[in-house]
């Protein structure tokens, strides 16, 4: 039931429907169901814990291909508040709607290494997200941002970050810059994808329509079960 409805982000009735439940009861059986299944899938900060204690470059290279991590954040829009101070909190210039960001850290596979903890308010920038709550990886590793990140290399001085090339007021760029800023968004899609696959669930893809409470809980989940699906995929 919990997966059906995570997918398709059905009512409560409709669940209650079709699994022979009262619609009292959908509710309070999946979140029961939750901290099940948040036991037996990969979860992002399991991983991240994980890769925080990496020591040895054969290590590194197992959770980092390539040495490489790519990071993105991404919104999901949510019902207009009814507080005055919220609506102008959750409103997202870029959006033009009232959303939740939440940012990504993925590996060249796609698998989430890293995710929030918390989710932030729609207005708050994507570097302003980053500084709040940054990942820390292996000195090894190259960090692929967007221009959304722009100011990493000055104030994390000692991360391998690796931004495209910012184009200057009426100067245009030269081809090399070009291509190389072309490069740099081929390799750094894995992100996009990975997002792509959290959205393809309705709960995480459609407007949000649950308690924010509830948001880190189920987006949890769904970062698992994309992780579950790309790590077996490789093993076939």
């Amino acid at each position: 039931m919990l997966l059906v409805y995570y997918k398709l982000y059905i009512t409560h009735t409709l669940a209650g429907f079709l699994f022979d439940l009262d619609q009292s009861n959908v509710n309070r059986d999946i979140r029961y169901l939750e901290p099940v299944v948040s036991s037996c899938i990969p979860l992002p900060q399991k991983l991240y814990n994980l890769t925080r204690r990496l020591r040895i470059v054969e290590e590194v290279e197992i959770y980092f291909p390539g040495f490489k991590a790519f990071i993105d954040s991404t919104e999901q829009e949510i019902p207009r508040p009814k507080d005055k101070r919220k609506r102008k909190n959750y409103y997202s210039g870029k959006r033009k709607k009232h959303t939740v960001k939440i940012q990504y850290m993925v590996n060249k596979k796609g698998t989430i290494l890293h995710k929030s903890s918390q989710h932030k308010k729609g207005r708050q920038h994507d570097y302003s997200v980053y500084k709040d709550e940054h990942p820390i990886t292996p000195p090894q590793v190259e960090n692929y941002c967007d221009l959304g990140y722009y100011g990493i290399e000055k104030d994390f001085p000692y991360l391998k970050a690796v931004l495209p090339v910012k184009k200057r007021r009426n100067i245009e760029l030269t081809k090399i810059e070009k291509r190389y800023n072309k490069k740099h968004s081929r390799q750094r899609v894995i992100v996009e994808h990975t997002i792509c696959r959290i959205k393809k669930f309705g709960v995480m893809g459609s407007r949000y329509r649950n308690r924010l409470n509830r948001y880190d809980v189920m987006s949890d989940i769904i970062s698992s079960l994309v992780n579950y699906s790309i790590i077996h995929s490789k093993k076939r």
